[in-house]
């Protein structure tokens, strides 16, 4: 099995995720298609971006949700990647966060409140006594101004969207930019940029389900997973961190080799018991800030390779442990427990109400900036 140090010098991670350029006269697309309407009337749009190399994203403006992703398995063939729904009504009634951007604070936030400055600010607790991805209408659940790009690095869609002061609870007027591009090197890279008028917190991700085999084709048991880690934030029973960070050595938290996700995601001495399973954030071992490697992913009946690039400190890796057959997704497909998993880079859970982790707190005159990136290859 490779190292990290061998998964880094294949990825060749520094040059090209800072920023792959593509020919001029790439053939990228981006079209853009109705997609009906959320309960209050409001009309929502579907675009498609097509890359020099036939990789294909599909992404909607309501919650900057990715549909689809088309990238090839080892022979060439396209298929689908990301779980999700066919249509707009699916997202609407239920969807445990789809493929959507997370916002204003990705993960949980413990109590539901955080003080800044001295000031307590009160949150929706929508994950029991917690608040998650940024309350019951978070960015998931708002339908963002979207326009195409033009790039030289493939097909692109900025997404913008004003989350007004007292949102959800949180402070400042925010004003967030996304900008997801399919580039010409088969990436999904996602950047990310906000202001405010009032000193607030931020922590935007992404959260797709991935299954590198196809969505809707089985579990994601077999796919081989390393991150680039020796630490985790522990969890409590209601899965908010204790403010530690722990070693992963010895425990079934360490994946600083390539490992399975079903080797050890079951064992009983561990608090895996709190997801059931993997849904933990671990500590990226880079400086924060700094764009690097945070894991890959190997799915080997496909040949698919998935590397996780960020700037951000953290990743929280979630196994799918609450799909339940109960969500009949694309192609009337009943997605069962385990058959999608979630790279989600982001700062770490709880950290507004954690001194000791990277700071979250954004104020006026500050720019807010991540890049996610996930690129994929076949072997």
């Amino acid at each position: 099995m490779k190292t990290f140090r061998e998964w880094s010098l294949i990825a060749g991670l520094v040059a090209s995720a800072a920023g792959f350029v593509g020919s001029a006269d790439a053939a990228v697309e981006v079209t853009k298609k109705p997609w009906g309407k959320t309960p209050d009337g409001t009309a929502v749009d579907l675009y498609t971006l097509k890359n020099a190399k036939g990789a294909e994203a599909t992404i909607t403006n309501y919650g900057g949700i990715v549909v689809t992703l088309l990238m090839p398995d080892r022979t060439g063939k396209l298929g689908d990647i990301v779980l999700g729904y066919d249509n707009l009504q699916g997202y609407i009634d239920k969807t445990p966060y789809f493929g959507a951007l997370i916002g204003r604070y990705g993960n949980r936030i413990g109590g539901a409140q955080f003080s800044i400055d001295g000031k307590t600010y009160t949150l929706a607790k929508n994950d029991g006594p917690n608040s998650l991805h940024g309350g019951v209408k978070g960015f998931d659940k708002v339908v963002w101004n979207a326009r195409p790009l033009e790039s030289a690095e493939g097909a692109a869609l900025e997404l913008t969207y004003l989350s007004k002061d007292g949102e959800e609870g949180f402070p400042g007027n925010l004003q967030v930019t996304a900008v997801y591009t399919l580039t010409n090197n088969n990436e999904l890279k996602l950047t990310f940029a906000a202001v405010t008028d009032k000193p607030t917190v931020v922590n935007l991700t992404h959260h797709s389900y991935f299954n590198l085999r196809g969505q809707g084709d089985g579990d994601i048991l077999g796919h081989e997973v390393m991150i680039a880690s020796s630490k985790t934030t522990p969890v409590d029973k209601t899965l908010i961190t204790t403010g530690e960070l722990a070693s992963v050595e010895g425990t079934p938290f360490d994946f600083r080799k390539p490992t399975t996700i079903g080797a050890r995601i079951n064992d009983p001495d561990t608090v895996l018991q709190y997801g059931p399973g993997y849904d933990h954030n671990w500590v990226i071992d880079k400086q924060p800030g700094e764009l690097g490697l945070h894991a890959s992913v190997y799915e080997p009946t496909s040949g698919r390779l998935m590397l996780v690039i960020s700037d951000e400190p953290g990743l929280q890796f979630y196994a799918g442990n609450f799909l339940d057959g109960t969500i009949k997704g694309k192609g009337g497909v009943a997605y069962q427990h385990r058959t999608g998993f979630c790279m989600e880079p982001q700062h770490y859970p709880d950290s507004p109400n954690k001194p000791q982790f990277p700071s979250v707190v954004l104020r006026p005159g500050e720019t807010y900036k991540n890049t996610i990136i996930y690129r994929f290859s076949t072997r």
